[in-house]
């Protein structure tokens, strides 16, 4: 589990990095306030590479109202996330929704390599998100 300064302190050490923090910040901040609770961070922002592209979420679904959830998290139709991407500069999935490939929830999946072995993820708890 990692508090949001951690994460800053630790991923945000170049502008390319600062910017897909402000677009994971923004995304928090939608999630939390529809009642999302949990999020999971994978994909190459959470390693060493020094220019990723983007960051991959999977967001726990229970909790969260439908209602008052910014309809672009539930957009899963468009393999690429385009519109995702262009709001946030990042990829949302919800938790459970099954990898079609793998048959894993996405949060399973994000826990493994390519190669089936088991790999870290970053978790941030939104309940006491500010």
């Amino acid at each position: 589990m990692a508090e949001w300064e951690e994460l800053v302190r630790r991923f945000g050490y170049n502008q390319r990095r600062i910017r897909l923090l402000i677009g994971l910040g923004a995304a928090l901040d939608s999630l939390q306030f529809a009642g999302c609770r949990m999020v999971y961070i994978d994909g190459s922002f959470v390693t060493s590479k020094e220019y990723p592209n983007d960051y991959d979420v999977c967001w726990e679904e229970e909790g969260v109202d439908p209602r008052a959830l910014d309809p672009v998290f539930l957009d899963l139709d468009d393999p690429n996330r385009s519109t995702q991407k262009e709001k946030y500069y990042g990829e949302f999935l919800p938790a459970s929704v099954v990898e079609a490939a793998s048959g894993l929830s996405f949060l399973e999946f994000f826990q493994n390599t390519a190669m089936g072995e088991p790999k870290g993820i970053v978790a941030i708890d939104l309940e006491g998100w500010e």
